[in-house]
């Protein structure tokens, strides 16, 4: 049997405050006078404190502010990278991310394709990747998509929503500072922190399970109780430790039905990753049932109303180009029902599910 060896993130810091340390942390990769750091900022800090903080050297920098309102794409990717390598004909010593699960994952993808020939299409996939990505950083501004300890980019492409899979596509720092995801709106917050709550039951529930995912998605688990269900004075803290975790623990593992059936809705529909993955898992009820009461409690709680029927009456094309994208996430399938998964995922049975929701 071979094992698995993947890479974590080399080095982080955790702790309110801690942003603070981004420029001695860059001040550490740049060696020479010309050195520059490219800068990957959700546009939604635009004109708020958190952009007078940016550690950005003006002369020699360079700052993207990105739109992630859309799910991100191959194509902003290359454009984005494009940008970079028309600012300088030197690589950057690092590209940060600051933001969300979006963001973070552009700033990866940016990373990855300095240094990797062709556009980043070609690169949708597990392993991939042949070069080394240039030295990157995240910094989540909301937490819950797990993104900051991920060896994913999940970029919606040509033909289907897939990540840059690959152990060089794990930031080499993070820093979690739970001041910055203060006066998140509920829903977007509710939403992202989900997606580590979903993690969590997906890999609990998986085939994959082993003893070290059990470990992360248990205390994961645990945290977002914390959070969602005591509303525990350290929330914010717990979150961002729990986002960590969450995403530990599924990439030993996997995610499962869940997440293949919002990359569907997604893909097709353009529906953010957060609120894609609530309103897929509200219909599930056959293969998560033992934390449906849980979940629907905490949309209960938290006064969180989905969008309904949203698939009942779409055209039968536009449920097949969903169904082709789930189908197609084949991981996440044997995650959900062993090698025999083809078996069980069938046209008929996605196309019923979809159509519940």
């Amino acid at each position: 049997m071979k094992f698995k060896n993947f890479q974590v993130v080399p080095k982080m810091i955790f702790g309110r405050g801690s942003f603070a340390q981004l420029d001695e942390v860059l001040a550490a990769e740049r060696k020479h006078a010309d050195d520059f750091v490219v800068f990957v900022v959700d546009n939604v800090h635009q004109g708020k404190p958190l952009e007078s903080r940016l550690p950005v050297k003006k002369a020699q920098d360079i700052l993207l502010w990105v739109d992630v309102t859309d799910e991100p794409t191959t194509v902003q990717v290359d454009g984005l990278t494009e940008q970079v390598q028309q600012f300088s004909h030197k690589l950057p010593v690092s590209v940060v991310g600051i933001g969300g699960g979006a963001t973070m994952d552009l700033a990866k993808a940016v990373s990855l394709m300095l240094t990797n020939e062709g556009g980043s299409a070609k690169y949708q996939g597990w392993d991939l990747i042949k070069n080394p990505a240039v030295h990157h950083i995240g910094i989540p501004t909301i937490s819950g998509t797990g993104a900051e300890a991920s060896r994913t980019a999940v970029l919606c492409g040509p033909e289907r929503k897939l990540g840059l899979n690959s152990d060089y596509t794990v930031f080499n720092q993070i820093i979690m500072d739970s001041e910055l995801i203060a006066g998140v709106p509920t829903d977007q917050w509710f939403y992202t922190g989900m997606d580590c709550w979903i993690h969590c039951v997906e890999s609990l529930e998986g085939t994959f399970l082993n003893e070290f995912s059990r470990a992360y998605a248990e205390k994961s688990l645990e945290l977002c109780r914390e959070v969602f269900i005591e509303n525990d004075p350290n929330k914010d803290d717990k979150l961002m430790m729990a986002s960590f975790m969450g995403g530990m623990s599924i990439a030993y593992s996997q995610v499962g039905a869940c997440h293949a059936v919002s990359y569907g809705l997604a893909y097709v529909l353009g529906y953010h990753h957060g609120i894609g993955n609530c309103i897929a898992f509200n219909v599930l009820d056959e293969f998560y049932p033992e934390y449906m009461d849980e979940f629907r409690g905490m949309m209960k709680q938290h006064n969180i109303q989905l969008p309904q029927n949203i698939c009942k009456d779409l055209p039968d094309e536009t449920i097949a180009a969903m169904v082709k994208v789930t189908k197609s996430m084949g991981p996440l399938w044997a995650n959900v029902y062993g090698d025999s998964w083809q078996e069980k995922v069938t046209d008929e049975m996605l196309t019923k599910l979809f159509r519940r929701i």
